[in-house]
């Protein structure tokens, strides 16, 4: 392995029906044409060998592919032809199922230059009509050692939760090559860079064009749906994607295409935020130990969640007591417009969101004048307000109402703009509020960026978040970050930042199966955002939308988790996999852990 060196990577995309030779000779063309622009690895759509939609498992069966049969055995031939790396999914049989019998599974395979089948990873998590004939992965997919570098495989559905990326990258991938049979805009706008971003890896990912359903059943199926039989298609845009998140290539929404770009996969064995924390050093495994155990109903929420509530974003002007003064006057206005939740950045009255000196003990006097006038602020509303000040035991995060404190939340993840005082490490675990309109928690910016934390909170049936971040958050943790974690947890987020923010509201349509109140915009799991201004900015949020999970028929996006196989995340050594257990409870710390 050198990873010392550039490699020219490429994504194709085109369309495959349920003719297996016409499949096969368009993989091939494919493949010729990405090794024609001088590839030494090309990543191949979703279901290459046949269209998802069976009648019944046995055509399922009959479609299946066989390790070195009339479908790969070309495939790994084209490979050893050109001498480079194809990664190609379908479905495969196999008679490794109890007592001998028959499974048929959504495989993906990688084969190396010489044509040997280099890994092979069953896809964990299957989307809606997959569950009725195909089989999910019993062991987590292998992290393969290739030429290029460590190389992790996944395909669609994996990528629109966190784990299954984030296994594979704790374990040492620093490229992930991901293969899609998805219509969804959202794919990729939001869920496959994101994984590159939160996982500072590499990511090749293909996705189909052309029809995505069996041309007899489009319209029925597109009717049954409320979908528009063209928003059926395959939507392309097969992308390659930088550890920072950035598109380094991307394919047009139709056509074939083969795109190429050239990389330094070495980029990826950095994990160091701008900042310069170091994002795997930070995690804390046991925290999330839920995440990887059978799921617990959450604590229940007593009365009804509502509708819709008003959120406010304030971002005040200025520094020391004049932002203190400004933020006040805000936090008033908006809880007069009626807001429910309002949202301060951290530290917000320092510029930044960091102390002049980290290496003194702040001044926890000044954060108490600070939390009175902001208690001030709400006199006589009903109205919740979170914000980060510094106390006696840490960083912490504080939801009050016009009564005072409600919760303190403090840092979870260690970080180096706090280090010396915020003593993150401390607090056990994540803590909720329950309001009259919903359940809610406090997130701090070195929490938000890691997956795992919104992940514990949607676990514990918080449906809105609040998130005070600083001034050292990357571009990708507003475009990316925050409107992923909102979308793959069904948790409304209101975020305030020094240098941004947004309202990340859970939409009424969600899901493959909709409502026709509202046209399809081409997107299964979105929030409706709404991006924060200097000043003030009110939104709505959605509390009772997030008891809604299911983005298809048999796929939960929280409590379908492939937590047998997340050993990985709550591994102490990242390449350590923790075996599964007993359930988890979720904690019921009190709410206001630690004193004022």
């Amino acid at each position: 392995m050198d990873e010392a060196r550039t490699f020219r990577v490429a994504a194709a995309q085109f369309a495959v029906g349920r003719d297996r030779r016409a499949n096969l000779a368009a993989s091939l063309r494919m493949i010729d044409a990405a090794a024609d622009r001088g590839a030494k690895l090309v990543v191949l759509p979703e279901f290459c060998n046949h269209l998802s939609w069976y009648d019944d498992r046995e055509q399922a069966l009959a479609a299946a592919c066989r390790r070195g049969d009339d479908f790969l055995g070309p495939v790994a031939e084209r490979a050893a032809r050109h001498g480079l790396y194809v990664k190609i999914h379908v479905t495969l049989a196999a008679s490794d199922g109890p007592d001998g019998t028959q499974r048929i599974t959504a495989a993906s395979l990688l084969y190396g230059p010489d044509g040997a089948l280099a890994g092979l990873a069953d896809k964990q998590v299957l989307m809606g009509s997959e569950n009725d004939h195909l089989d999910p992965a019993t062991e987590p997919g292998p992290v393969i050692d290739t030429a290029l570098g460590p190389v992790g495989l996944y395909s669609c559905m994996e990528g629109v939760v966190p784990e299954v990326c984030r296994s594979l990258a704790l374990r040492g991938a620093h490229l992930l090559l991901n293969s899609l049979n998805s219509f969804a805009l959202d794919e990729a706008a939001l869920h496959v860079p994101v994984r590159a971003a939160e996982n500072r890896v590499w990511v090749v990912a293909a996705n189909k064009v052309g029809p995505l359903l069996p041309a007899d059943r489009i319209g029925a199926i597109s009717a049954a749906m409320g979908v528009p039989a063209g928003a059926l298609d395959g939507a392309g845009e097969s992308q390659i994607v930088a550890p920072d998140g950035t598109v380094v290539a991307r394919a047009p929404r139709r056509g074939e295409a083969v795109v190429v770009a050239d990389i330094r996969v070495e980029r990826a064995a950095d994990k160091r935020r701008a900042d310069g924390t170091d994002a795997f050093a930070a995690r804390r495994p046991a925290l999330y130990r839920p995440i990887a155990s059978p799921p617990v109903p959450a604590p229940a929420f007593a009365g009804a969640r509502a509708e819709q509530v008003a959120a406010a974003v304030v971002r005040p002007s200025g520094s020391g007591p004049a932002a203190i003064e400004d933020a006040a006057r805000l936090v008033g206005e908006a809880a007069g417009r009626g807001a429910a939740l309002i949202v301060l950045p951290e530290l917000f009255w320092y510029p930044g969101g960091v102390l002049p000196d980290p290496r003194r003990r702040p001044d926890t006097e000044e954060a108490q004048d600070v939390l009175r006038t902001l208690r001030g602020a709400l006199a006589g509303r009903a109205a919740y307000l979170a914000c980060s000040v510094p106390l006696s035991r840490g960083h912490a995060g504080v939801l009050l109402d016009r009564d005072g404190p409600v919760l303190i939340q403090h840092q979870l993840h260690e970080g180096v703009r706090h280090r010396g005082w915020a003593r993150a490490g401390r607090a056990q675990a994540l803590l909720t509020h329950d309001t009259p309109w919903g359940r809610v928690a406090v997130v701090l910016a070195e929490d938000a960026v890691q997956p795992e934390t919104l992940r514990l909170a949607a676990l514990a049936g918080v449906d809105t978040a609040a998130v005070c971040l600083g001034g050292h958050a990357e571009p990708w943790e507003y475009t990316l970050g925050l409107p992923e974690r909102a979308a793959e947890n069904r948790v409304n987020l209101v975020a305030a930042g020094h240098g941004g923010g947004a309202v990340h509201a859970l939409p009424v349509e969600f899901g493959l199966w909709r409502s026709r109140d509202a046209p399809f915009d081409g997107t299964i799991s979105l929030p409706d955002s709404t991006a924060a201004r200097p000043g003030l900015t009110l939104a709505p949020v959605r509390p009772g939308q997030a008891v809604r999970r299911l983005v298809s028929r048999g796929t939960d996006l929280v409590g379908g988790r492939p937590w047998k196989l997340a050993g990985a995340l709550v591994a102490a050594r990242p390449g350590d996999c923790a075996p599964h257990g007993t359930p988890t409870p979720h904690p019921r710390t009190p709410a206001t852990e630690g004193a004022l």
